[in-house]
């Protein structure tokens, strides 16, 4: 079902293009031009025109031969000898040779790599992160705790400061009364 309609999709598209292009063009049978109809028809002539002359047919069997000589690749072939390309390999043998230990240590991790641990890290991934999303609400009920704690401490100052000067203020009325009746304080 899925594939009708998706061919009726294209159909539909087509339409809308053949009409951008041709317009209300309309062949000799007065039917609207269909481009994949037009394409066809010029591949055929193309081909009838191919296959009719020489040297069309000596020029697609030897494509291959133009395609290889239009790669860039290939200028450098001919351009470069062996023993230059022998020189630039011997040139980076240090670097080739270290790549080759690397690779080696690759392969050579390649268990550690299949391990269960690697491939249990989806699983760990989600237990990770709602494990974070613990700790910072954690943090947040910390700092939160914190403050509350600043706060007592504050208030705890202030009362000990408070009771101190009352204290000191006693201590100086006690003092005037002694000294009043004459009564000697106590050391």
């Amino acid at each position: 079902m899925d594939k009708t309609s998706d061919a009726d999709n294209l159909e539909v598209r087509l339409q809308a293009l053949e009409s951008q292009i041709y317009g209300e063009r309309r062949n000799k049978s007065g039917k609207p031009v269909k481009c994949a109809e037009s394409l066809a028809r010029i591949q055929a002539g193309l081909t009838n025109t191919a296959n009719k002359r020489e040297r069309v047919k000596i020029l697609h069997k030897k494509i291959e031969d133009l395609l290889k000589y239009l790669d860039p690749q290939f200028t450098d072939h001919i351009t470069v000898p062996d023993a230059m390309k022998l020189e630039f390999i011997l040139a980076e043998e240090d670097f080739l040779l270290s790549q080759a230990a690397l690779l080696e240590q690759v392969s050579n991790m390649q268990p550690l790599l299949d391990s269960t641990y690697i491939r249990d890290v989806p699983e760990h991934a989600t237990k990770l992160q709602r494990l974070s999303q613990i700790h910072i609400k954690e943090q947040d009920q910390t700092e939160a705790q914190a403050l509350e704690v600043k706060k007592l401490f504050e208030e705890y100052n202030k009362m000990m400061f408070l009771l101190s000067k009352q204290f000191t203020q006693w201590d100086e009325t006690l003092r005037k009364v002694e000294e009043t009746k004459g009564v000697r304080p106590v050391e």
